[in-house]
């Protein structure tokens, strides 16, 4: 189907709803690069008004990459509840923005439409909207979730620490784990990226992290982020896996380029399950996203990278995972080029997964040569605590050593915590209350003296290097 408009004496034609999705995206390098972004800030603002105009109903009879070639597609189809879009079923783009931003659209009945939505509706509105808006919807979402505590809910903020090491080291990985918890890092998740992706490799560390799991009560959830058919096979091998990470995108061409399938995530999905690790809640799925991320794989069909970075939550969704986070600014400026691109783009991510119903999280970062630094960071760490984010990574000074990227530090969360009185996940708050981390005030104290780590510290010269 084909959409026109006239604007500043032009007639603008956009020959498929894809076309206008594209068009109407506010600018990003990496739409420039694929030949989909707009040519001019009026061709922009027109594709926008045609936007606004296009009835949901619209996005229910057009497949932006065809069903036939396309699992993602078809599970788009397939699970969605029909009956969950009722009460905007009848609405344009822009009266579904109105509606979303009015007293209607409550926790309540955002919870409900979520299951009615499609990803090309949420990416579509998303494109109209002003980055208050974003905030101000995203905010109204609550997506609860837990494993060993409770995860997304409304007036707190979590943090995956990840304490990365270049060689894997286990002292390294162990001693960076502790230096975050000292400053209240770590509720949503432990989190290791691997060096290598062995099964040896990444069944030692899921060991070494559940140990000081263990041996410090921490009620948090631990992960190796290693590949999935690696968290499988160590699955199979008695390794004391907590959540099965992957990366995925929004298509299947995509994902295979990630190396994976929708039936080999549910295989994950079951073999996570049927360890029971849980004792709050049975969330185990971990996954991270990135607009580009199809585009770099030449798997886009088309479409803009934003639109496709939403299709990404349907497969998301589809697992009910624990932890869902964009990984914003890590592939580059090659799609997102400065920190206006990349604090727009946060926001986008965030709302689309929080409105599809994920307990959305973000990687706040760049790489070196983005046109962006920590101002631009601490910009989007702001608004996206404002936006009820549920959780951003953090790494010692903001800067990690083996993936060579700016991310949050520590003292960044700190400082936000104090800034917005936001606390961590209830049973991580008490437990750091019950070791001597939060004081009588409320005020996290960033010295292991006095506190049970102490003994923790002191251990670090046994723990086993990697062979």
């Amino acid at each position: 189907m084909a959409y026109s408009s006239s604007l500043g004496g032009t007639r603008w034609r956009f020959p498929h709803l894809r076309d206008v999705l594209a068009k109407a995206s506010p600018a990003r390098s990496g739409d420039e690069l694929a030949g989909l972004a707009a040519g001019s800030a009026l061709e922009r603002h027109a594709a926008q008004r045609v936007l606004a105009d296009i009835p949901l109903a619209d996005f229910l009879v057009t497949d932006l990459v065809p069903y036939e070639e396309d699992e993602v597609t078809r599970l788009i189809h397939d699970q969605r509840d029909a009956g969950s879009l009722a009460p905007v079923a009848s609405l344009t783009v822009g009266e579904f923005r109105d509606w979303l931003l009015s007293d209607a659209a409550d926790r309540n009945s955002l919870a409900a439409l979520a299951a009615g939505l499609t990803p090309e509706m949420v990416a579509g509105v998303s494109k109209i909207m002003r980055a208050q808006d974003l905030m101000a919807v995203a905010a109204k979402c609550e997506n609860a979730v837990a494993f060993r505590n409770s995860l997304g809910l409304a007036g707190r903020l979590s943090t995956r620490l990840q304490p990365n090491h270049p060689t894997d080291d286990s002292r390294g990985i162990a001693a960076s784990l502790l230096d975050g918890l000292l400053m209240g890092s770590g509720d949503a998740v432990l989190g290791v990226n691997p060096v290598t992706d062995s099964v040896e490799d990444y069944s030692r560390v899921v060991r070494l992290l559940d140990e000081l799991r263990v041996r410090l009560d921490i009620p948090t959830q631990t992960c190796c982020l290693g590949h999935v058919t690696t968290a499988i096979r160590a699955i199979e091998g008695g390794a004391p896996v907590d959540l099965v990470f992957q990366s995925i995108a929004g298509s299947e061409k995509a994902n295979r380029g990630f190396g994976v399938s929708l039936a080999v995530l549910r295989e994950a999905h079951e073999a996570a399950r049927s360890l029971k690790r849980g004792t709050v809640g049975g969330n185990v799925m971990y996954f991270e996203t990135g607009q580009g991320a199809a585009l770099s794989a030449d798997a886009h069909h088309g479409v803009d990278q934003q639109t496709m970075e939403t299709r990404a939550y349907a497969v998301a969704r589809a697992f009910r995972p624990l932890l869902v986070n964009t990984v914003v600014g890590f592939i580059g400026p090659e799609y997102l080029y400065d920190g206006k691109q990349i604090i727009r783009a946060g926001l986008e991510d965030h709302f689309c997964g929080k409105l599809l119903g994920l307990p959305m999280g973000c990687d706040v970062c760049y790489t070196n040569h983005a046109e962006a630094d920590q101002d631009d960071m601490d910009t989007l760490f702001a608004m996206l605590t404002l936006a009820g984010v549920t959780f951003v990574i953090t790494v010692p000074g903001s800067d990690d050593i083996m993936l060579n990227y700016q991310s949050l530090s520590h003292h960044d969360a700190l400082t936000v915590r104090r800034l917005t009185g936001r606390p961590p996940a209830p049973e991580f708050e008490d437990w750091a209350r019950r070791v001597g981390l939060l004081d009588d005030r409320n005020a996290w104290r960033p010295d292991p003296m006095g506190t049970p780590l102490l003994e923790a510290v002191r251990s670090l010269a046994a723990l086993e290097a990697p062979r």
